[in-house]
C-alpha cells in the first residue's frame, strides 16, 4: 500500500488555498500551502513534493512560469494546473508544457479527488518502475501509452494492454503479425523508417505522428474516414552489443488525439477571430457612410414640401440603406459585436413565431417541430437568436430548392468531458436547438469553411455567405457553440447550444416608433465629417440646440466653458488620438452628472459594453434614422434638461 502523497499547492486566493487543504487532508494527504510562487520555490529547494497543485495565474510569477523552474529542478515531478479561464489555448498549453492534468475552475470536489488521485497513482507507478523489473513489467501492461517490440523483420513480437483499450486488438492477435495491421495505409509510407528502426545514433529516438486505424475498421481499409487515433510515435533499434546484430525494435505510441483536437479548435478559434476582426471594422466604415446617407434621407422626408412622388424616391433610398445596414449587422454579428439585450427566454415560443413566419412566406417547405415541453430558459437577446433561426430556416430552403422537409428540435442537454470539448463549451447544462433539412448536403472538406463570412456553396445571387457566419457570431457571444453535421446526398443538420438558466421566461415587451422633439442643447463629438454634419442637422431639425466637436481634446475643452447648459453628450466610440472611452472619463470627472449617449458604427462590446457599466445612459448603432435617434435622446432626457443660462462658448 502507498504512503499517502505529499502534495504542494499554491494559489494566491487565501480562501481558495483554505479550501483546498481543507478538503486534500481530510483524504489523507499531507499538504502544504503558498500564496505565491516565489516562497514555494523557496521551500522546494530543499523538499520534495509528490504532486503540485499550481493556480495558473497568480503575481510576481504565474503557473505556467512556476511549473516550467519546477521541471528544470525536478524534471519528475507531477504538476496540475488549475485556471478560472477554460479556454482551449489554456488547455493546449498546459498539457504542452509538461502539465499532467489541468483543472478548470470552477471544479466539483469529486473532479478534484479524482484527478490527484489518478495522478498520484501514476506516480507511484512510476516510482515502482525504477525499483524492479517485475514492477517494470507491470508499468509497461499498465502504461496508457502502446509499447510495442518488432522482430528484424517488422512484425510484432510484443504489445502491451494499451493497444486493447486504444485500438480494440487483444494483445495476443497481433504476435507474429507486420506492424502495418494497424497503421493508416497513408501512412505506411512515413512511418517505415521509424516504426520498423534501423537507425542507430541520436536520429533514433526522434518522433513523428501518424494514424493507428481501429481493430473494426482495419481491414477495410477506409482512408480519409477511417475510424483511427492520431499517436505520438517514438521509435528506437536494439542490438547486439558484441556483434551489433540487429535485433529489433522497441517503440513508444501516444494517444495525442486529445492534444490535437484542442489544437484544432484553437487554430480555428484564432482563424475565426481574425476574420472577425476585419469584418467588425469593414462593418464600421460601411455604417458611418450610410449613415450620412440615411440621416439626409431622414431629413429630406421629414420636409412637408417635398412631392409625394419624391417622397416615394426617398422612402425606396431608405429600404436600400436599411438592406445595407442589415448586411453590417451580419458582419458585425459574425464579429460577436451585437447589441445584446439579454433576457431569460423560452426558445420554443420562439422557434414557432419564427417558423410560423418563415411558413408562411416558403409554403413549398414542409415544416415539421418537435419541441421539448420541459425545455429549460436561456438568457438571450431574442432578437438575435431569432435572426438566428430565421438564417438556419433560410439556409435549409436554399438547400432544397425543390422543396423538401426541414425539422426543427430542442432539448435539454448535459455537456461535459469529451463532449465539451469537441463543442469548445465549459460543463454544464445547455439547451440544444437543431434545424435539419432533407438537401444534398455538404462536402466534408467545404464544412471547416461554412462558418466563414462571404464563404457559400451556393449559385450566385441565392445567399451572401453572411447568415450562417453572424449566427456563428452570435452564438459564440451568448456563451453558446455552433455545428454542422451533413453528409452528401442525406441532408444537414445545423445545431447551437446555448446555456440554460434558472426561472422563469421574461415577458416581452414592444414599443412604438415616433419622433419626438426637444430643445435641449447637445454637444456632438465625431471626428467623421459627413456623420457629424448630418446628425447636426438632424438634431436641429427636432428641436435640440448643437456644439460640436471632431475630437476627444476638443470636445473637453468645449465641455470645460459650456458645462452649465449642455444637457447630454452623444459621443463616438472611435476617434484619432483621444478616444470614446478617455473622453468619457474626463467629461465625467467635469460633471459625473452629465447624461452621455455613446454612438459607434460597430456595435456594443468592448469599451462600449464596459461604459455603459460604469454609468453611461445609452448606446445608439450607426446608421440611425431621425425617429430612432429622437426616441433615444427623448429617452434619456425625459426629465428635461438643466437651464440655458450662459451664452455658448466655442473652443479656440
Amino acid at each position: 500500500m502507498e504512503p499517502a502523497g505529499k502534495i504542494l499547492i499554491v494559489d494566491d486566493e487565501q480562501r481558495m488555498l483554505e479550501s483546498l487543504q481543507f478538503l486534500i487532508e481530510r483524504q489523507g494527504y499531507r499538504v502544504k500551502t503558498f500564496e505565491n510562487g516565489l516562497d514555494a520555490m523557496a521551500v522546494m529547494a530543499r523538499e520534495r513534493f509528490d504532486l503540485c497543485l499550481l493556480d495558473v495565474c497568480m503575481p510576481k510569477i504565474d503557473g505556467f512560469a512556476l511549473m516550467e523552474k519546477i521541471l528544470q529542478q525536478h524534471p519528475d515531478s507531477l504538476i496540475v494546473l488549475m485556471t478560472g479561464q477554460a479556454t482551449v489555448e489554456a488547455a493546449v498549453s498546459a498539457l504542452k508544457k509538461g502539465a499532467y492534468d489541468f483543472l478548470r475552475k470552477p471544479f466539483d470536489d469529486a473532479d478534484l479527488m479524482k484527478t490527484l488521485k489518478n495522478a498520484l497513482e501514476h506516480h507511484h507507478v512510476r516510482q515502482r518502475l525504477k525499483r524492479s523489473r517485475i514492477e517494470y513489467k507491470y508499468m509497461v501492461e499498465n502504461s496508457p501509452d502502446i509499447i510495442y517490440q518488432l522482430d528484424p523483420e517488422a512484425n510484432l513480437s510484443f504489445v502491451n494492454h494499451a493497444v486493447t483499450r486504444l485500438l480494440g486488438y487483444d494483445t495476443q492477435e497481433l504476435i507474429g503479425k507486420h506492424y502495418t495491421v494497424i497503421v493508416h495505409p497513408e501512412d505506411w509510407k512515413k512511418s517505415q523508417w521509424l516504426f520498423n528502426e534501423r537507425r542507430t545514433g541520436e536520429r533514433a529516438t526522434a518522433g513523428i505522428e501518424l494514424r493507428m486505424l481501429y481493430k473494426e475498421t482495419a481491414s477495410r481499409r477506409e482512408l480519409a474516414d477511417s475510424p483511427h487515433i492520431t499517436v505520438e510515435l517514438k521509435a528506437t533499434g536494439m542490438y547486439d552489443d558484441e556483434n551489433n546484430t540487429f535485433l529489433g525494435t522497441y517503440g513508444v505510441a501516444r494517444d495525442v488525439s486529445y492534444r490535437k483536437q484542442l489544437e484544432t479548435h484553437l487554430n480555428q478559434s484564432q482563424k475565426m477571430e481574425a476574420i472577425g476582426t476585419l469584418a467588425g471594422g469593414i462593418a464600421h466604415d460601411f455604417n458611418n457612410l450610410l449613415m450620412g446617407i440615411q440621416g439626409y434621407t431622414s431629413l429630406i422626408l421629414a420636409d412637408p414640401e417635398i412631392s409625394h412622388r419624391n417622397n416615394t424616391r426617398l422612402m425606396h433610398i431608405e429600404e436600400h440603406v436599411q438592406s445595407g445596414a442589415e448586411l453590417t449587422r451580419q458582419l458585425l454579428g459574425f464579429a460577436r459585436g451585437g447589441k445584446y439585450d439579454l433576457k431569460s427566454s423560452d426558445l420554443n415560443q420562439l422557434i414557432k413565431k419564427t417558423a410560423a413566419m418563415f411558413g408562411r412566406a416558403k409554403k413549398e417547405i414542409k415544416l415539421t417541430l418537435n419541441l421539448l415541453d420541459t425545455l429549460w430558459c436561456a438568457s438571450i437577446d431574442r432578437g438575435q437568436i431569432q435572426q438566428v433561426l430565421l438564417n438556419l430556416y433560410v439556409n435549409a430552403w436554399q438547400a432544397m430548392p425543390k422543396g423538401g422537409e426541414i425539422l426543427i428540435e430542442s432539448n435539454n442537454i448535459d455537456v461535459h468531458g469529451a463532449s465539451a470539448v469537441d463543442l469548445g463549451l465549459r460543463n454544464g447544462k445547455y439547451i440544444q436547438i437543431s434545424v435539419k433539412d432533407t438537401g444534398d448536403g455538404i462536402e466534408k472538406e467545404l464544412q471547416s469553411r461554412i462558418f466563414e463570412p462571404f464563404f457559400t456553396t451556393k449559385e450566385r445571387g441565392r445567399g451572401t455567405g453572411l447568415g450562417l457566419a453572424s449566427s456563428y457570431g452570435i452564438i459564440n457571444n451568448h456563451g453558446g457553440a455552433i455545428k454542422v453535421y451533413s453528409e452528401r446526398g442525406v441532408g444537414s443538420t445545423f445545431a447551437f447550444f446555448l446555456p440554460a438558466t434558472s426561472g422563469a421566461a421574461a415577458e416581452e415587451i414592444t414599443c412604438k416608433s415616433e419622433i419626438h422633439n426637444g430643445k435641449e442643447t447637445i454637444l456632438l463629438v465625431d471626428d467623421e465629417a459627413n456623420v457629424s454634419d448630418v446628425t447636426e442637422e438632424m438634431l436641429h431639425g427636432v428641436g435640440y440646440k448643437v456644439i460640436t466637436a471632431r475630437s476627444g481634446m476638443e470636445a473637453i475643452e468645449i465641455f470645460k466653458k459650456n458645462q452649465s447648459h449642455i444637457d447630454l453628450v452623444i459621443l463616438d466610440m472611435i476617434m484619432p488620438g483621444l478616444g470614446g472611452g478617455e473622453t468619457y472619463d474626463c467629461i465625467k470627472a467635469i460633471d459625473p452628472a452629465i447624461r452621455v449617449l455613446l454612438s459607434s458604427g460597430y456595435s456594443i462590446k468592448g469599451e462600449a459594453k464596459e461604459i455603459l457599466g460604469r454609468g453611461c445612459n445609452g448606446f445608439i448603432q450607426k446608421p440611425y434614422t431621425l425617429s430612432q435617434l429622437s426616441e433615444k435622446l427623448n429617452e434619456i432626457l425625459h426629465h428635461g434638461g438643466k437651464p440655458d443660462t450662459q451664452p455658448l462658448v466655442q473652443a479656440v
